[in-house]
């Protein structure tokens, strides 16, 4: 019962696995969650427990709010406590589609899952931690949301993608206003280009855009860029911050001549 909890949504791949390591190893049980069956991640699950902690999966899709109230039940189920929320769950379009194309069924799904999913998610951990530390005085966590440079950088052949994370983005913000006087930080983290299952198959186009000076420090960000970043804010390394936003872009979104 020592042991802090933290929570992250789509943990068992890509930066979210990446976010998932460096918590075990800052000492973290951990509760990850994905839209894949057990089965699939229990090779994820071995190697994070060699940390030294406890590791739950739950099959949950956090756009569904009945998976996301299973996933909270076995949370505290297995735990009965957290500390720590890691709103890192997201899908990008099935299909690029200019603005002039594109439809409402995959608007409608962005949004369910990349937007409505965390922010609704987030509600009910906000009033989870708030009945924490109600009843341990000592208590401390944070809620880290994390979103993406398209929150502000248009790409018309995804816009729905962007208009999602744009409102993630003033999820993070809204709930940052809200909890501040609970004691509770909210953080956003916008990452950039990360090599990952969602970036593979514009691969090469980044990789040529990127050679051509697309991002300023010259290369792909790596899941762990974000995780590193992430770790400080779950330890409370930001411990007078709230609100803040921490772009791990490489430069990307750096205003240049």
């Amino acid at each position: 019962m020592n042991r802090r909890v933290a929570l992250v949504t789509g943990g068992a791949r890509g930066i979210g696995l990446a976010v998932a390591r460096r918590l075990a190893g800052e000492g973290f049980d951990l509760a990850l969650c994905g839209r894949r069956p057990g089965d699939e991640v229990e090779g994820v699950v071995a190697e994070l427990r060699r940390s030294g902690g406890e590791v739950a999966y739950v099959p949950a899709d956090v756009g569904v709010r009945e998976d996301r109230e299973h996933l909270l039940d076995e949370v505290h189920r297995r735990f009965g406590r957290l500390h720590v929320l890691v709103n890192n769950a997201g899908v990008a379009p099935a299909v690029r589609a200019d603005l002039l194309e594109a439809g409402e069924e995959s608007f409608a799904r962005l949004m369910r899952i990349n937007l409505a999913g965390p922010h609704f998610l987030t509600q009910a951990v906000a009033r989870l931690m708030l009945e924490q530390r109600r009843q341990e005085p000592g208590w401390s966590g944070c809620i880290v949301f994390v979103t993406s440079v398209s929150a502000t950088m248009a790409s018309t052949n995804r816009g729905e993608y962007c208009i999602s994370k744009a409102g993630l983005a003033m999820s993070a913000r809204l709930w940052a206003a809200r909890l501040a006087g609970d004691g509770i930080p909210v953080h956003e983290v916008r990452p950039g280009i990360v090599r990952s299952d969602m970036t593979r198959p514009a691969a090469e186009a980044y990789d040529r855009r990127i050679a051509d000076g697309l991002v300023p420090q010259g290369r792909w960000g790596e899941p762990d860029d974000v995780a590193r970043v992430v770790a400080a804010l779950a330890r409370g390394d930001a411990g007078y911050s709230t609100g803040c936003v921490i772009v791990v872009d490489g430069g990307l979104s750096l205003p240049r001549l």
